[in-house]
């Protein structure tokens, strides 16, 4: 695939990097491989063996051997490493390659001053949390739920929930109350932790309220404890601290870890459970072999605990590197922030999103940036001119990698390795183990055209199924319904001869704003329960120089009622309320209709594509609509703002 190459890798890569040092450890054991292409073919084809070199290289803890790896390849229900036991904790908290006083946590925060905490602390925080839930009755299968920001309370909270064999979940809070009784009435957790509030940039945000909601509303929680996070005194976090030994609960290789929530554009949020060894085998082979983070190395990702970059971000310590957190405006006081971080906490690896490079690239920064080995981009597709900028503007001697992946598999399934060159506007190469493949229509692989992104072979972190979910019929509408026996994941790519690819961008509706992501029928539930609104439409549009991009509304009102500020007004407040500041529209328009199939499902994907230039022939096929004359109106607004905005 084309592309100009801005970065090559150094003569002696299999010589300093991780995936280097796996090639030689696999080559001992009979199998050498001259190219990553090839490699990665193994990866796929011979899947027990490939994932069982995973489990030897990384020394994997099991406290009951596995009886096989791949006891069922079928798509859903694989069936991996069965018989095995063993726990996701224990392995971060190994630290390998780290002494008890190094430090291995490093967070920043716009609500109070930096912490560090060593290896040491990590681990006594951990049993003392550990200790405090287990006199509050949590074990094996009780649920744990985080109302809390990217702050080191959070993590000591999951390590000591998933050593436990319970089962963790998060909400940012910046998600309204609504958002997190959708989700945690579904699992019913039992402990609920919850920040007071926090500060984003100069403005403190109280969530007194929004707790005192989600805890009227889901009567499971038992146990509630505040972190002081804006007022100390109202913390006491401290009280659930116990004593009694670090210790680790053996589970089965698919016993649920924690629960992430899809951003799904009908019901309620689809509860994906992940398992502690699909999720471990999944994490150290990504961070260590296509990342390239050790011991050396400083990981950090901006991402709230609400994205499943946190679930991924905080699994580096299992490779043995540190991580840096950071919660709050990303840019306050101005783009620069996250930057400055670099130097200040010695970053080697600095992660984010494309539209955040995007927005650094519109308002001219130049962080200069040379101790930086790489940077990490993801959330949406970067274009060619936000690599150019990186070597222009960051540094010359770092790996860009631009990856794309899910909260489905909590992983990236498309990215990078030490091993390739960045060529600008291409995605690397397809992942280690992951078969991603390019599918037209009729569910044929094609190559060097656009399909649909699908994987055809099993990977042990898909879910190990959805909650309250007995038959998996969800699970297998979500994924497999398209294409049966083969996971449809909802993005257009293009892989090339040479295993690089290009994304397009979603194939669904996910709203996107600034790392928190929710589902357009949680939006639905909060417009149209207001008497004046009779239906709605929402899109996301990405914009190249806004890290927010761009979100509109479509109301539907009663006859003869007109779009006025005071309505426009309460919608806004409305959606800041129940859902998140950051999803208030930019732009609420009225319409007479929203386009709907015959099967009477709105057609959001059609809108965004007219919106963005595609004409209506193309953007829906007319015949599939019961009101196909709706499109009109989005068709004449997409032909004034292109007037407005050459």
């Amino acid at each position: 695939m084309t592309g100009t190459v801005l970065w090559e890798p150094p003569a002696d890569v299999r010589e300093t990097t991780r995936i280097g040092d796996y090639l030689r450890w696999l080559s001992g054991r009979g199998h050498d491989f001259a190219t990553y292409e090839r490699l990665w073919e193994w990866s796929v084809t011979d899947l027990p063996g490939f994932w069982q070199s995973i489990w030897d290289y990384f020394e994997v803890i099991s406290h009951d051997p596995p009886t096989a790896v791949l006891a069922d390849a079928s798509m859903p229900g694989a069936k991996w490493f069965p018989g095995a036991t063993l726990n996701y904790a224990e392995h971060v908290l190994r630290m390998p390659g780290r002494d008890d006083e190094d430090t291995v946590v490093i967070a920043y925060s716009q609500s109070r001053q930096p912490i560090r905490l060593t290896a040491r602390q990590l681990r006594d925080q951990v049993r003392r949390v550990r200790a405090g839930l287990k006199a509050r009755g949590v074990g094996k299968g009780d649920r744990v739920a985080a109302y809390a920001p990217n702050i080191p309370e959070t993590y000591v909270l999951m390590l000591a929930t998933t050593s436990l064999g319970a089962i963790f979940s998060s909400c940012a809070p910046e998600f309204g109350s609504r958002s997190v009784i959708d989700r945690w009435s579904q699992i019913e957790p039992k402990v609920l932790v919850a920040v007071d509030g926090y500060m984003y940039g100069d403005k403190a945000i109280s969530r007194t309220a929004e707790v005192a909601a989600i805890t009227d509303a889901i009567p499971s929680i038992a146990h509630l404890v505040t972190i002081g996070y804006l007022d100390p005194s109202k913390d006491d976090f401290s009280d659930l601290y116990g004593e009694g030994p670090l210790a680790f609960e053996p589970v089965p290789f698919d016993h649920p870890l924690y629960v992430l929530y899809s951003s799904g554009t009908t019901g309620l949020p689809k509860p994906i459970v992940h398992g502690h060894g699909g999720i471990l085998l999944e994490h150290l082979k990504i961070l260590a072999l296509h990342h390239d983070l050790g011991p050396e190395d400083r990981f950090f990702w901006f991402t709230t605990t609400g994205w499943m970059m946190w679930n991924f971000l905080v699994s580096a310590p299992a490779v043995g590197a540190s991580i840096v957190m950071f919660d709050g405006n990303p840019g306050f006081p101005d783009m620069s922030a996250l930057w400055n971080l670099v130097d200040e906490a010695d970053i080697s690896y600095f992660g984010t999103s494309a539209p955040f490079l995007m927005a650094c690239r519109k308002a001219g920064l130049r962080p200069d940036k040379p101790s930086l080995k790489a940077i990490g981009s993801t959330g949406a597709p970067l274009p060619p001119e936000g690599f150019d900028w990186v070597y222009e503007a960051v540094g010359t001697q770092l790996q860009l990698q631009s990856l794309s992946g899910g909260t489905d598999v909590c992983t990236g399934f498309v990215g990078a390795s030490p091993l390739h060159p960045v060529r600008e506007g291409v995605i690397a190469c397809r992942c280690l183990g992951a078969r991603v493949e390019a599918f037209d229509p009729s569910g044929n692989p094609v190559v060097d055209q656009l399909g649909e992104l699908v994987i055809t072979a099993p990977m042990p972190s898909m879910p190990v199924g959805f909650w309250n979910d007995p038959d998996g019929k969800r699970y297998r509408e979500a994924y497999f319904d398209v294409f049966p026996g083969v996971w449809r994941h909802g993005d257009w790519i293009t892989i090339g001869e040479d295993g690089s690819c290009v994304i397009t961008g979603r194939s669904d509706a996910t709203l996107n704003r600034g790392g928190v992501r929710l589902g357009t029928a949680e939006f639905y539930s909060v417009v149209e329960a207001l008497p004046e609104v009779v239906d709605s439409v929402v899109v996301h549009l990405e914009q190249d120089d806004n890290p927010n991009g761009e979100l509109l509304l479509f109301v539907v009102l009663p006859d003869g009622v007109e779009l006025g500020d005071e309505l426009t007004a309460k919608i806004r407040r409305e959606l800041r309320t129940a859902l998140s500041p950051r999803h208030i529209p930019d732009e609420i328009h009225q319409v007479r209709a929203v386009p709907r199939t015959l099967s009477a499902k709105k057609l959001e994907v059609p809108v965004k594509r007219i919106l963005t230039g595609t004409p209506v022939e193309s953007a829906a096929a007319k015949g599939a609509l019961a009101n196909p004359d709706s499109l009109v109106a989005f068709e004449e607004l997409a032909v004034v703002r292109r007037k407005e905005r050459p």
